[in-house]
């Protein structure tokens, strides 16, 4: 049994991954840069470090990312932080898994009080032991430093004693660098193939699918 599991939250436990795209679609118009919000979508799972970069040309990025980053951050917690849900299965899946014996740890390119947020919509607060934020992290995914903390915060296990599960190819590309096997989730809305690619050794449908799933995991079985 792999024992140490640590947890992306949009898009792996929480269905949020729209909700972020449309923040910052219209963040960047009020910036009077129109980007669609399907290309914004694409970009998801990376923190704002990562994804502004993208569409924000550099002169302007450091004229003006941190007030962009402000406003995108206080216009999701103010107009969309109230739609966000939990995707099925999610505390029934953190009960069992904490009943097998599991520690349960997240990472997360949110900022703190995001991520105690999150743990409450998601009704896992009891459940979780260990919770890391943009704080921790110099940078964010598809780079390893979240994950990164969180394996410091969890005692450096053993090679083998700790995997990640996500729904995006940055939680994958940023596990891999630091070491880790990952598991996908199809439920952030991107292609299986996709997930492959980037580093998934198993991939499930959503939370409630890696329940239903459990006995014959890679969280029981370990991974190849």
């Amino acid at each position: 049994m792999i024992r140490n599991l640590i947890f992306d939250i949009d898009g792996t436990l929480l269905d949020s991954v729209d909700l972020h795209a449309a923040a910052w679609a219209e963040a960047f118009r009020a910036f009077g840069i129109d980007v669609p919000e399907g290309e914004i979508r694409s970009q998801i799972g990376k923190g704002g470090d990562q994804l502004m970069p993208v569409f924000v040309p550099r002169d302007r990025l450091e004229r003006e990312g941190e007030a962009i980053e402000t406003f995108r951050s206080d216009l999701f917690k103010r107009e969309y932080l109230s739609k966000v849900r939990p995707l099925p299965g999610v505390r029934a899946l953190f009960e069992r898994l904490k009943a097998e014996g599991h520690v349960l740890a997240l990472a997360s390119s949110g900022k703190a009080e995001e991520v105690e947020r999150y743990q409450e919509i998601a009704g896992i607060r009891d459940l979780v032991d260990v919770a890391t934020n943009s704080d921790e992290a110099e940078r964010s995914k598809p780079h390893p430093d979240i994950f990164e903390a969180a394996l410091a915060r969890l005692g450096h296990p053993p090679r083998g004693q700790a995997v990640v599960i996500g729904d995006s190819p940055y939680d994958a590309e940023a596990a891999v660098k630091a070491g880790l096997p990952v598991i996908g989730v199809l439920c952030g809305g991107f292609p299986e193939a996709g997930l492959s690619e980037a580093g998934c050794g198993a991939i499930y449908r959503d939370p409630q699918d890696l329940l239903d799933g459990y006995d014959s995991s890679p969280l029981r079985r370990g991974l190849p």
